[in-house]
């Protein structure tokens, strides 16, 4: 496989070790998902499950654009190839490989659009077809994702997926605000922007630990966030701090001004904050 030198040593050696399972031949691969089907021996899953591993690894490696490490979409996609085994109907008359890709994708995106979820990406198919759509397009095009789409770009994006330029500038502004601004790095210690959130989950436990744990980090983060202009903290505050996100368009309303200037005044806010603690 290539790039191997962007995967840490226990991944590549993972990788470099499935390939010792050999490839099933479909009458093969039939007679054990048969006998599966009957039996439910575990042995027998292990070696169709082992003999797809490989396709997991392929899969996950399209959506390596979308900011998480390789390992964790490769775990979610054998969680899929295990649903895949569960469900398989081998009298239908196709490979199993053909029928676990469904799987491994949408177990795969689904764990995607879970990590995406402070943005509220939405859940309908539509959106999340968007969602994967508008990335992969946008890498074709050779833009990341904070690049400002100029009319013209953005009228070719449209026609491309055929949806509305107001679709694509929405979906465009929650992707790059969640790329530039939830994982980037507060100061020189191992603390993201996303540390400081609210969270709807309980787990007091877990939450006194994060508050010793995280105690300067947050007094310094709010030390900087009170150093923003009035407008800067209250859209910072209000899209990425709290529990209801508003959205760009409410934002540029309220101000008066484009919802992308909203967009960048929230990205500078960001970064103010990042350099200041970086200089302490």
């Amino acid at each position: 496989m290539n790039n191997l030198n962007t995967i840490d040593s226990g991944l590549s050696f993972y990788v470099k070790s499935i390939k010792n399972f050999p490839i099933l031949e479909a009458d093969e691969e039939y007679k054990l998902a048969k006998e599966y089907q009957e039996t439910h021996n575990k042995r027998i899953a292990h070696k169709l499950i082992q003999s797809h591993l490989r396709l997991v690894i392929k899969l996950a490696r399209q959506f390596y654009g979308y900011g998480l490490p390789l390992d964790e979409l490769i775990s979610e996609g054998n969680l899929g190839l295990l649903y895949a085994v569960e469900k398989f109907e081998p009298d239908k008359g196709f490979r199993f490989s053909t029928y676990a890709i469904w799987w491994i994708k949408a177990f795969i995106q689904k764990y995607i659009l879970n990590s995406w979820s402070l943005v509220k990406l939405g859940t309908t198919s539509a959106q999340k077809k968007l969602f994967f759509n508008l990335k992969k397009i946008k890498n074709q095009m050779n833009l990341h994702d904070d690049s400002i789409l100029n009319d013209d770009l953005l009228k070719d994006i449209a026609e491309k997926l055929n949806i509305s330029i107001d679709e694509v500038i929405d979906m465009n502004n929650r992707i790059a605000a969640r790329d530039t601004s939830l994982n980037v790095k507060i100061g020189d210690e191992d603390c993201e922007l996303g540390d400081f959130i609210a969270d709807s989950k309980e787990n007091p436990e877990t939450e006194c630990i994060n508050l010793e744990l995280n105690k300067k980090r947050r007094i310094s983060f709010r030390e900087h966030f009170e150093n923003l202009n009035p407008r800067e903290k209250n859209i910072l505050f209000k899209r990425r701090l709290s529990d209801k996100v508003e959205t760009l368009d409410e934002l540029s309303k309220q101000y008066n001004i484009s919802k992308e200037r909203v967009r960048q005044i929230e990205l500078n806010s960001i970064h103010k904050i990042q350099k200041n603690i970086t200089l302490m």
